[in-house]
């Protein structure tokens, strides 16, 4: 029985169906975490402007959106690549 288990699973990794769907998540969620890295510098680095010079608080702060969205489309997009490479 074990065998038979083990026989199925060695099949199914060794397909490229498997590693694609493999590669797709794992690409997803390294977009993921990427974006949220990268959202969290701009973040703690605006803060840290905002405390030295907080005369120029309203735009770092505008600066920071702009960036932050720009992050965010980058991450959007390569998990919009992951999802198409996972069904193509």
């Amino acid at each position: 029985m074990l065998s038979i288990i083990l026989q199925a699973v060695a099949d199914a990794a060794s397909s490229a169906a498997f590693f694609s769907k493999a590669g797709a998540c794992i690409g997803a969620g390294i977009a993921a975490i990427g974006a949220g890295i990268g959202i969290g510098h701009i973040g703690g680095s605006a803060m840290e402007a905002m405390g030295r010079q907080p005369e120029a608080a309203g735009m770092i702060r505008t600066n920071m959106i702009v960036a932050a969205a720009l992050v965010e489309g980058v991450a959007f997009l390569a998990i919009i690549v992951a999802i198409l490479a996972l069904f193509v």
